[in-house]
């Protein structure tokens, strides 16, 4: 398991999975996910929808989700530490938010870009490309993982695209979360034997990190079927805050993060962190052959 802020935490095996259907090519379109096969199994439960079946997207830009806003400009820092046979690393994770637009597949899309520090020394750089459906759910539309080793770029081998060589969306947080509801599919990469699934475990939750105590925080228990060993992620998001702690529950490496710093960025900030995400979004076409399937990152028209 590599760990992850968001959605592409854990690299699969794939064997049984649900079937797909991509979205549709028209912005406004419906996105809908068919339930499994009869017995195909996950290690915490069986992924039979997503929160109401299917996604319809008239204001994808519109990301005011309550429980994952994802406003331009706002900066989230995380520390914590990755446990695995190799001993315990200090990890940090900056998530900001650009003020860039992606076309995946026919839908707009913001365009996040984060950053992963291990023991200090950048190990990845992604874009990651996000839309809200007309419920209120947060969908992933893709991403392009940079990778590298002691600060030298290795490579984006984990990019999916949705819609490219059967990669699909998926939600990563439900717009009205509500325990007792079933898994939901978070995204699913066939090419890159990518393969997870959500559940909403708890609601009404307080819990305290280092940018301050939050209440009505929700639960979700992340995990890939295909890969029991991993694990599950679980990851606390807070009321009109978003993601701020990450718990693990077994699995071979273990990652506990919470939320350090949130800060809005100011103007020169935030063109600096674009300049960096158009930067990524320009090599990503000469390193990702999928990547080419969708329209250059730029800013709002």
């Amino acid at each position: 398991m590599r760990p992850d802020l968001h959605l592409r935490t854990r690299l699969s095996r794939a064997v049984t999975a649900p079937a797909l259907i991509a979205t549709a090519a028209l912005l406004g379109a419906t996105v809908s996910l068919a339930p499994p096969a009869a017995g195909a199994g996950t290690a915490g439960g069986t992924a039979t929808s997503t929160p109401g079946g299917t996604g319809t997207f008239s204001h994808p830009l519109r990301t005011d989700s309550k429980y994952f806003p994802l406003t331009p400009g706002m900066r989230y820092s995380y520390d914590g530490t990755v446990t695995d046979a190799e001993g315990t690393h200090h990890h940090q994770v900056v998530f900001a938010v650009t003020d860039l637009v992606k076309n995946v597949n026919g839908t707009n899309a913001r365009v996040v870009l984060d950053r992963d520090y291990n023991d200090g020394v950048l190990s990845e750089a992604e874009l990651a490309f996000f839309a809200q459906d007309d419920a209120g759910n947060v969908w992933t539309l893709g991403e392009y993982p940079e990778e590298y080793e002691n600060g030298t770029f290795q490579g984006a081998p984990s990019t999916w695209i949705n819609g490219v060589r059967g990669a699909h969306a998926g939600i990563l947080v439900p717009g009205h979360p509500t325990v007792g509801t079933p898994p939901f599919v978070q995204g699913r990469a066939p090419a890159i034997d990518f393969y997870d699934v959500g559940q909403v475990v708890g609601t009404g939750l307080r819990t305290c990190v280092p940018t301050g105590c939050y209440s009505g925080v929700v639960k979700i228990k992340e995990w890939a079927p295909n890969a029991p060993e991993d694990g599950n992620q679980l990851k606390y998001y807070a009321p009109n805050v978003g993601l701020v702690r990450i718990a693990a529950q077994g699995g071979d490496a273990q990652e506990v993060m919470t939320l350090t710093t949130l800060r809005k960025l100011g103007p020169e900030q935030l063109s600096a962190v674009r300049a960096d995400a158009l930067r990524l979004d320009h090599r990503a076409y000469n390193v990702s052959k999928d990547y080419r399937a969708t329209g250059p990152a730029h800013l709002p028209r």
